[in-house]
């Protein structure tokens, strides 16, 4: 096996010799599962851009890194020597990897945490109590649950809870690069949706680039977009995260259609167009605006007014437009 040379640390210390991820994926014969939508980055200069990406880490720092893997992008946070790494790792299967880079690292008095366990149930809370160190989130994320997760990140931002209990917690992630370029789209955008409107709801999304497919082991069928989620010190809303993800949802429900027809299937048929039109008034919105040209602040006041006609028809919250019609009598 090759010997590859020691890597210098932000700190000015020397990260031990190790094994290059290649050479690891062969020694211990792992193979990416499909049904776990994984794909190794082996490519050490872009695992450093991803990490670097994240921004400043001081030796302060915590750093969760979401899926490690074979332990990629692992080794470049290393690198920047922040004072806790914690992994969240669901396959067990990379278990000696990640030991063999726990060991390797040991020299430099980094708290090294290793949890096989799902992202979607880990509970932040239990495993950093403190929160007294600043939180970087960095992942590159199977496919599969990326927009779960992040979504699901969201709330936890709005509700400041979780790994979003400090407002500087900013989250640096993979996604298909049409997702990334769904979560960054602008007003007026091609793959403008409810995603955009979330994420910009609550953070500022930025682009950091694009890593080509084939850096990929497998190699996947699209390429992948870097996106670093920088929480707003100011966010936008006080309205609960799940009230708005709902009229957001409905919103865009037909996102081609007069926005007032993805908008009016949050009230019930009997009265549909005079309240819709009513609140669309109050709101100060044009109702003929496609959903893709809504501004979030515009969106917000919609899902503003639906949030007051509640207070007079609290009935309404359960109403649900695709249920049964009998459903609806009972």
């Amino acid at each position: 096996m090759a010997q590859p040379s020691a890597r210098v640390l932000q700190s000015g210390m020397r990260l031990p010799p190790m094994p290059t991820i290649r050479e690891l994926v062969k020694l211990y014969r792992l193979q990416a599962r499909k049904q776990l939508s994984q794909n190794f980055l082996m490519d050490e200069r872009l695992t450093d851009k991803i990490v670097k990406s994240a921004g400043r880490i001081d030796p302060r720092d915590l750093v969760l890194e979401v899926g490690p893997g074979p332990g990629g992008i692992t080794r470049s946070i290393l690198r920047r020597h922040p004072e806790r790494l914690l992994l969240v790792e669901k396959d067990p299967r990379f278990g000696e990897t990640l030991q063999l880079l726990k060991e390797c690292a040991s020299p430099l008095n980094i708290q090294f945490d290793i949890h096989y366990d799902d992202i979607l149930r880990f509970n932040m809370e239990q495993h950093i109590p403190d929160t007294s160190q600043r939180i970087h989130l960095i992942g590159n994320l199977p496919f599969a649950i990326s927009t779960r997760l992040l979504i699901n990140w969201l709330d936890d931002l709005a509700a400041r809870r979780g790994a979003f209990r400090r407002i500087d917690t900013c989250m640096t992630l993979t996604f298909q690069q049409e997702v990334a370029e769904r979560i960054c789209a602008p007003v007026g955008g091609e793959q403008r949706c409810r995603l955009s409107v979330m994420s910009q709801v609550w953070t500022e999304p930025v682009m950091k680039f694009t890593i080509p497919g084939k850096a990929f082991v497998p190699k996947p069928q699209v390429d992948v977009g870097v996106v670093k989620l920088i929480p707003l010190k100011r966010p936008k809303t006080q309205l609960p995260f799940h009230l708005v993800e709902r009229v957001v949802r409905h919103i865009f429900s037909m996102r081609q259609k007069y926005c007032r027809r993805g908008y009016g299937t949050l009230l019930p048929p009997e009265d549909r167009e005079e309240v819709a039109q009513k609140l669309f008034e109050r709101a100060e919105v044009q109702d003929t605006l496609r959903p893709f040209e809504l501004t979030v602040e515009q969106c917000l006041r919609l899902a503003e007014v639906y949030s007051e006609h509640l207070v007079t028809r609290p009935d309404v919250a359960a109403y649900d437009y695709r249920a049964p019609k009998n459903a609806e009598v009972l």
